[in-house]
Order: structure tokens, then C-alpha cells, then sequence
């Protein structure tokens, strides 16, 4: 049986610490990329995923064994991109990619856009 991780992540580093180095790297960018979007934002710990607030949750990230995956937190925002995001494996509130395949900064820019309008209501 598989052991838990004693320790579960207070922060976004230490979260990100835990990981291979091409996930790291992957998700090191996409926090970088929603920090940019969203200045303001903060960042927290949520359902043990890293996590951005502004007006309620933001966004989150993370990584799973197969997959690194981006959760616009919003099921009208996933299916409002649904063509822009046609090239990952969606669900309702998930984007899965690969680490040697980030999602491009401009779509994560324009999906914590979104968000952030999504919020502001």
C-alpha cells in the first residue's frame, strides 16, 4: 500500500519543492503566468492544491502521477474556451497537459481573465 505524505503543503513552494523537476518546471511557469494576470490575486493552499483568491477562488494547479492540470475553477469558463482548449484533455472543471507541454500563457492569461470577470460579478 502507498504511503501519504506525512506532511501535506502549506505553501505553494513547498508544493511545488515535492515534485520531479519537469512538473516543477511546468507549474513553476503557470504560477508565474496567473501571478501576471492576476497581480493582486493571493496565493493559498486549497484542497491541497496550490491556489490564486481574488473575489472567492481564482484558479489552482497541480499534478497527479500522469499529468499536470490547471482548474479554472468555473465550468462556464472551460466550456467557454472549449475550442481553445480542444488540443488537452478537459473535463468540467479540469485542464490536463502534459509537463513538456504547458498550456500557452496566452490561454492561461485569458482563462484567469475570465476568471477574474467570471468573480467580479
Amino acid at each position: 500500500m502507498a504511503q501519504k505524505p506525512k506532511t501535506r503543503a502549506k505553501t505553494i513552494d513547498e508544493y511545488l519543492a515535492a515534485l520531479n523537476d519537469d512538473k516543477r518546471a511546468a507549474l513553476q511557469k503557470l504560477r508565474k503566468t496567473i501571478h501576471a494576470a492576476a497581480p493582486v490575486a493571493e496565493e493559498c493552499i486549497s484542497y491541497q492544491l496550490p491556489a490564486f483568491r481574488l473575489n472567492g477562488m481564482l484558479v489552482a494547479f497541480g499534478a497527479t502521477a500522469s499529468h499536470c492540470a490547471f482548474y479554472p475553477m468555473s465550468t462556464s469558463t472551460v466550456a467557454a474556451h472549449k475550442e481553445e482548449l480542444k488540443d488537452y484533455d478537459t473535463s468540467k472543471g479540469t485542464i490536463r497537459f502534459q509537463p513538456e507541454k504547458p498550456l500557452p500563457a496566452a490561454l492561461v492569461r485569458k482563462l484567469v481573465k475570465a476568471r477574474i470577470a467570471e468573480n467580479a460579478v
